[in-house]
């Protein structure tokens, strides 16, 4: 005999249908966070991170945590208080951030440039490369940009940390932008391994390549780095007669015992340094050159630390500061922000040198502004005079 099975009421019926609702929602929820990792990724700084090179430098399986921000905008005409004879004014300033458990983080910076006046002395305008404990050596292969890091040894804690920066200057006249790239990897990633720098530098130089595109920057891209160098370390001085690069010309001086030299190559990059030091290679003195929003976010800040100086680079292209410096200036094609020069004595105050040899101070920041300057296609620099 066979069993008929009971006919379902309207209220079960009312109450299969919403569970079938419900398992149907948690399944595309669960695609939805499936792939939500990867969507937050390609999200990340307004959508010009690169997922590929994330994903190949951080690790293809392991889980990320993405935090963003995007503020302001690029290529807008500056507001008639901003001006101030400058054309242009760009506010955008993107951040992004990457975090694998276990292998580390990339965090990534665009910014615009020129900022509004408005910003000028309260900040940095940039984000920074470190150059406490060693000199930022040129990316080369057709980029403007740096590859630096602080760690005074290989083989300390640090080591797997490195600061990418790379300026495009765009088609629209004195525009440009910054992209700078955190890269720190714990474990086996050492800088000390040629054959290891690319992959700190490769997040950079993607995102470059999406940024231009994704702001009409219209800038000239260089080509993939196979090769990077290393920072220069405190103890890589060599003799100041023969130097071929950033100190090339810098004069030996007698009088201040400056006979050696710690360099890099000179390629075009947006900052260049030039220590200058005694025969055992302690620092006396310290030559920087400055381009594009460098150079900007140099002026900047001695706006906002030297307030208190009748003038500062931010208002004459050339000049003295305090008792421990002299600046340079040279104005650059394209509209570019103008070059800065300028020579330091080390660990000096400003009011407590002895005997400074200003003669020798002020033929070495000539020496190394016409050099730079000449590489950069940029004018003959104006230099302060003998005050």
């Amino acid at each position: 005999m066979a069993l008929t099975r009971p006919a379902l009421t309207r209220r079960q019926i009312h109450a299969l249908v919403a569970v079938a609702v419900a398992l149907a929602a948690l399944t595309g929820a669960f695609v939805w966070f499936a792939g939500s990792e990867d969507r937050a990724l390609a999200g990340a700084c307004d959508g010009v991170l690169p997922v590929a090179e994330v994903r190949s430098v951080l690790g293809d399986d392991t889980a990320l945590d993405v935090t963003n921000r995007t503020q302001g905008s690029f290529g807008k005409t500056a507001s008639e208080s901003d001006k101030k004879g400058a054309g242009r004014a760009n506010s955008l300033s993107v951040h992004c951030r990457i975090t694998a458990e276990g292998t580390g983080h990339i965090a990534v910076s665009v910014e615009g440039s020129p900022r509004p006046r408005t910003e000028y002395g309260y900040d940095d305008l940039y984000t920074a490369v470190p150059d406490r404990h060693t000199l930022p050596v040129p990316l080369g292969h057709g980029w403007s940009g740096l590859f630096a890091t602080d760690t005074a040894r290989l083989d300390d804690a640090k080591d797997g940390t490195a600061t990418t920066a790379v300026t495009l200057d765009c088609a629209r006249r004195g525009d440009s932008l910054l992209i700078t790239v955190e890269t720190a990897l714990h474990g086996a990633a050492t800088l000390d391994d040629p054959a290891v720098r690319p992959d700190f530098v490769r997040t950079a130089t993607a995102t470059a390549e999406a940024a231009n595109d994704h702001w009409g920057c219209g800038a000239r891209l260089g080509k993939p780095v196979r090769t990077v160098g290393l920072p220069v370390n405190e103890d890589e001085y060599e003799p100041l007669i023969g130097a071929k690069g950033t100190c090339a010309a810098v004069p030996t001086a007698s009088r201040s015992a400056v006979s050696t030299a710690r360099e890099t190559a000179r390629d075009r990059a947006p900052r260049e340094s030039c220590v200058l030091g005694t025969r055992d290679g302690s620092p006396l003195y310290r030559l920087e050159a400055y381009y594009g929003p460098y150079a900007e976010d140099a002026r900047s800040q001695f706006t906002r630390d030297y307030d208190y100086e009748n003038v500062t680079p931010a208002e004459k292209p050339a000049g003295r500061l305090g008792q421990s410096a002299y600046w340079a200036g040279a104005t650059c094609p394209r509209g570019a922000e103008s070059a800065l020069y300028l020579i330091r004595a080390d660990a000096a105050d400003g009011e407590t040198r002895r005997r400074p040899d200003l003669g020798y101070e002020r033929a070495a920041l000539a020496a190394f502004a016409a050099a730079s300057s000449t590489h950069h296609d940029c004018a003959a620099p104006s230099l302060p005079g003998g005050e």
